[in-house]
């Protein structure tokens, strides 16, 4: 194995998702092992890591798979070094545009539900702390 592989185990720790997760994320294709060592372990790369990380911050989100899906295969289009027409380019960075949106609105409605929830803690504590009734 070379220094610019890891096996999953290792993946899983830098990335902090269960062996399990990396399984299923490559059964639906969102991430392929880059090789596989001689005893057929999954071996990944930093890009790989680094796909499996673009996947996390997509999941608290509520993006789906498929929007998953949609957003790697823009991004892989354009990073794959040759040169999509002016048009092509534009609809896929106008579909990263979107995701973008996308994910400011999600990120938005996570804050609301976050303050709410810190309201309702606090009214707790604060229950808790109130002296009894006389």
């Amino acid at each position: 194995m070379s220094s610019e592989h890891m096996q999953i185990g290792e993946v899983a720790a830098r990335t902090e998702l269960s062996l399990r997760t990396i399984r299923h994320y490559e059964e639906t294709g969102l991430v392929i092992p880059s090789a596989r060592s001689q005893g057929g372990f999954r071996l990944y790369t930093e890009a790989d890591v680094a796909r499996l990380m673009v996947i996390r911050r997509m999941k608290p989100l509520g993006f789906t798979l498929d929007e998953m899906r949609a957003l790697l295969e823009a991004a892989d289009r354009l990073d794959s070094g040759e040169e999509p027409s002016p048009e092509d380019r534009e609809e896929l960075l106008e579909r990263l545009r979107g995701f973008e949106r996308a994910a400011q609105r999600r990120v938005e409605d996570l804050r609301t539900q976050l303050s709410r929830a810190e309201e309702f803690a606090a009214t707790l504590a604060e229950r808790l702390t109130r002296p009894p009734a006389p």
